[in-house]
């Protein structure tokens, strides 16, 4: 794989990615556009479990969701799996709803996959990877969590993306 890469600048160190430009065109565009806008710049990772995932990129250190552009289309039949260190994008029970916020998965998560076309099956679309900084993403998943509102699993330390940008 010789796709974009992207350094994601967080209060824990930083993570670097590498895009499947190839296999996931449509949501590597979305979320180079995110990164681009400067959007994730001060996003929080608001969702973390730990031997799941961490997720981020949608809402300030407030809980306040960041306003996003309207859905990509899930491209999770792409072949890629949620193996441990993959990204992928974040979305509600609707196939094609995910916007700007992504997991970055902690273990091999294979349920996520695409299995079939329907809303159940559809799946989670992988679109890159963690190629140095893993040791972030551990020290981020190993956050103790509590509820905050509606939201749960929320880091007790706040975990903030200050900067993202291609590299």
């Amino acid at each position: 794989m010789s796709g974009t890469k992207v350094l994601l600048e967080t209060s824990l160190g930083n993570i670097t990615l590498e895009l499947e430009d190839q296999k996931a065109p449509l949501t590597v565009a979305n979320f180079l556009r995110y990164v681009d806008e400067k959007h994730y710049n001060g996003t929080i990772f608001h969702r973390v479990i730990s031997g799941f995932m961490i997720q981020g990129g949608g809402m300030d250190f407030e809980l306040f969701e960041m306003p996003t552009h309207e859905p990509v289309k899930n491209e999770a039949a792409n072949g890629l799996s949620n193996k441990t260190g993959t990204i992928a994008m974040a979305r509600t029970s609707m196939v094609d709803s995910a916007t700007a916020q992504f997991f970055i998965n902690t273990a091999d998560n294979d349920f996520l996959d695409h299995k079939n076309n329907t809303p159940s099956g559809f799946g989670y679309c992988v679109f890159g990877r963690v190629i140095d900084g893993m040791e972030t993403v551990r020290k981020i998943e190993a956050s103790d969590t509590t509820s905050h509102g509606p939201y749960d699993d929320v880091p007790v330390d706040t975990v903030t993306i200050l900067k993202a940008s291609r590299i």
